[in-house]
Order: structure tokens, then sequence, then C-alpha cells
């Protein structure tokens, strides 16, 4: 896979950080070819296919923070195949890399850049990147990273706290600042946050976590009201437990794994591509008139009070 300079972007020189350099790399496909056919309607039994493009984002542009795993990955490839462009970021290089090539033997046209969305001065880099990219035009914003640390609250350091608050709210906060004048530009914008069923219910060891949630439900609506003016959607998306590496350690435990199970309508996790497929949806024309929701993804969850299985 080729890597190609954005202008403008700084000459390296023999005096150059190589680390600082490397991170304004922006990682292009060598080529870029057809990944679905687009939505289409039938108007009759016999009839030929009609272009729908309430159902597309053919000719959009789309950011994805965390484009290299579980959600995020799963995203990436919802909004190609529905016709956008997209580019991600991820902190690890070679992660990055590696993604980018399957994604462009694919034909999905992706590009990305290294990406560490906790410390401002990358944030800053990453959307010089994407309004060089795409032209100084953003259509798509999806916030998608976050993490988590698991204790109780009297057990968090100052560390851990700013470690949590820094790339779970503070960094969507900014992202969002500094891509307001791309979406405004496009005519026609949408944000998607990436929440949690932990921004509305108490879930153990996760008070710090379940604050930063709560604070982009809040934020969501706020942008909402504040950027409709601009034709800017803003809406959150919450999801229970995802089959993803960031909960595979604490549900590779059998007996909690099942209380998981017991506490969901559903009785199983979430994969991936349903909350990817939300998300899309919430980014489509077909979508226009909703703005300012946190919707939740999971099985039921949110929305279980007493409701045994016996009788």
């Amino acid at each position: 896979m080729s890597q190609i300079l954005i202008p403008p972007l700084p000459s390296p020189s023999s005096s150059s950080s190589p680390t600082l350099y490397s991170k304004l790399k922006i990682r292009q496909p060598s080529s870029v070819r057809p990944v679905r056919s687009q939505p289409m309607l039938h108007s009759g039994s016999n009839s030929s296919p009609v272009y729908n493009p309430r159902w597309s984002l053919r000719g959009m542009n789309a950011l994805v923070t965390g484009g290299t795993r579980g959600i995020g990955h799963a995203i990436v490839e919802e909004l190609v195949g529905l016709g956008a462009r997209v580019h991600t970021c991820c902190r690890n290089g070679s992660e990055l890399d590696g993604c980018l090539r399957e994604w462009d033997s694919l034909g999905f046209g992706v590009t990305g850049s290294v990406c560490d969305v906790s410390v401002r001065a990358q944030r800053d880099e990453l959307m010089g990147t994407v309004s060089s990219v795409f032209d100084g035009k953003l259509n798509i914003l999806i916030n998608n990273v976050g993490t988590n640390i698991r204790k109780p609250v009297v057990d968090f350091t100052a560390e851990e706290f700013s470690t949590l608050m820094a790339t779970n709210f503070e960094s969507v906060f900014h992202i969002s600042q500094l891509a307001y004048q791309l979406l405004k530009a496009s005519g026609v914008g949408s944000v998607v946050f990436m929440s949690s069923v932990s921004g509305f219910v108490s879930l153990k060891s996760m008070s710090v976590q379940s604050a930063t949630k709560g604070a982009i439900n809040q934020l969501t609506k706020n942008l909402a009201c504040e950027w409709a003016k601009d034709n800017i959607r803003s809406n959150a998306v919450a999801p229970w437990y995802i089959r993803t590496s960031m909960v595979e350690q604490v549900l590779s435990n059998k007996e909690y794994l099942e209380e998981v199970y017991s506490r969901t309508p559903l009785r199983r996790l979430g994969d991936p591509k349903e909350v990817s497929s939300l998300v899309a949806f919430l980014c489509l024309p077909a979508s226009s008139y909703i703005t300012g929701q946190i919707i939740c993804v999971d099985g039921g969850m949110s929305v279980n009070g007493f409701y045994p299985r016996h009788d």
C-alpha cells in the first residue's frame, strides 16, 4: 500500500522528529473499486431497479475515530458499503496499516492516520488532515473512541479519572468543535456519538465511565439544538455488551456472563454489526428528521425491570 502526504504538510528534515512526522502521514489506498451496488427500489415486478438516494451515502465523506477494531471497524465497513468515503484513525500505526491493507484489497478506498484522540495536539493534526483529504468538507462525524477502567469510586486515582475524562469526553467535545466548520461547509452534516447504557442505568464499578457517557448524552442534545440552523444533526447510540475485544476479559467469567444474559431479554450479546447498522441509518438522508436522540442497542436490557423467566 502506498503512502502519500496530503498538503499542506511540513517537509521532513534531519532535525525533524520521526515520531511526529510519521503521525502526519496519510495511509492512502492504492486503488478504489466498487464495494457493493447502491440501494435500489423496484417500481414494479417487471421494471428495472431505480436508485434511491434516501438510502445511500454516495458522495458523502465520513470520519470514524477508532475504526480499526470492534464497533468502529464495523462502522467503517457499513458506511463504505453505503457509498461513503471514509477516513479513520487509530493510535497504533501497525494495526491501522493492517486494516488499511485489508480494506484496500477489498476496494474500500479507506484512508487513515495515526492519532491518540486523548492528546489535544494530535486531535488538531487529525482534523487538519481530514480537512485536506476531504477538501474542507465533512458530512459525517462518528465519535467512536472510548475506554473504561473498572473499579469502585473510592479506588480511582486522579490519573485514572483524567484518562477516562480525556479519552471519553474531552476528545469528542474537542473533535466536534474542530469538525463544526467542515460539517457546516458540507451543507448537510450528521454527528453520531458512541454512548452506552451506562449513561442511563447504574453498572457495577463503572462510575467514571458512566459519568462520561451521561455527559455525551447531554452534549448530543445540546448540539442537536445549537447546530440545527446549519443543517447538522446530532444523535447517539448506546450499546450494552457487544462482542468485542474490550469486553473479552470480563465476559470470560461464565457466571458473570450468565448474569449478563439474565438481565438481557434477548438472552445474548450484541454483534458490532448490530450497532453499525443503526449508526449508518442515523447518517442516511432517510433519517433526516431525527436529531437529539440517544438510542439504546441493548437487547432490551435498559427497559428490563423485573421480568422472571419462570411463572
